[in-house]
């Protein structure tokens, strides 16, 4: 003879059996998607990692040859000052713009593991309103 049976506790624990494992399965579905999501954002932050490497690299190379362009071409002339004055300003403007580049990609780059929390977010309120 059944006891939880005889009790009439056998449907709510089958409730309570069946809530769990989903409960079990919705972990695991967001696990995965946090895992996901943070494998795209290494991915993001090493694209924009190299990608800003690169381009200081190549931005210091061209700048320094144009700099050295323009010293050659006005050596033995008097403008050679302002030349190099001019050049000082350059470096000052290629710079500037490098640091808002740099700043409005990372802007950009929005807010990691958004749908994560997102569905954390709908999971709380879901068992919030069940309670």
């Amino acid at each position: 003879m059944n006891l939880i049976a005889l009790l009439g506790l056998d449907a709510w624990l089958a409730r309570w059996r069946t809530l769990i494992a989903e409960g079990a399965n919705a972990a695991e579905d967001r696990l995965e998607l946090a895992r996901l999501e943070w494998l795209e954002q290494k991915r993001r932050l090493r694209q924009v990692l190299l990608l800003g490497l690169v381009v200081v690299a190549v931005t210091v190379v061209a700048l320094l040859l144009l700099s050295l362009a323009l010293l050659v071409q006005f050596w033995d002339t008097p403008q050679r000052s302002l030349v190099a004055w001019l050049l000082a300003a350059g470096w000052c403007l290629v710079w500037l713009g490098t640091v808002v580049g740099f700043f409005s990609a990372l802007r950009g780059m929005g807010p990691a593991f958004a749908l994560t929390r997102q569905e954390l977010r709908k999971d709380w309120h879901a068992v919030k309103e069940h309670l």
